[in-house]
């Protein structure tokens, strides 16, 4: 953990799962949008090298992208990932503030895209894009 201050705008994740919550305290950033998440990276969220886990860095994009793409759709809860790419151009260490900065391409009735550039103390570490299903009541 860090005493280290949350950047502005960011309060604690609204969106709480099993999967997420050994790599609490998670924060997010809200907007009509999209929705950032961001954490301060400690040894819990590394591989054995010392860097963020790669399976956390594609996870939280998922998230943040996911999230995105329903507050562009008016909040619909109901979004499936398709798939999910993601790209490792850089590292992330223990006391950085890693940021999930999604962006929504297009959203439609039935797909979504959205693709991110996650960043670590400002600097890029990955980038990634996903296709979201969006599931209605009559599809599930």
């Amino acid at each position: 953990m860090t005493d280290r201050p949350i950047p502005s705008g960011f309060e604690p994740h609204f969106r709480k799962s099993p999967l997420t919550e050994p790599w609490e305290p998670l924060y997010s950033k809200r907007t009509p949008d999209y929705v950032m998440i961001g954490l301060w990276l400690a040894e819990q969220h590394t591989n054995s090298r010392g860097m963020a886990h790669g399976g956390l860095v594609s996870a939280l994009a998922d998230n943040a992208m996911g999230l995105s793409c329903s507050a562009k759709l008016g909040n619909v809860t109901r979004l499936v990932t398709i798939s999910l790419g993601m790209d490792f151009v850089g590292s992330a260490r223990p006391g950085q503030w890693m940021q999930i900065e999604p962006r929504v391409v297009r959203t439609g009735n039935t797909i979504c895209f959205a693709e991110c550039l996650v960043t670590a103390d400002g600097a890029p570490c990955a980038r990634g894009n996903a296709t979201f299903r969006v599931v209605t009541a009559t599809a599930a």
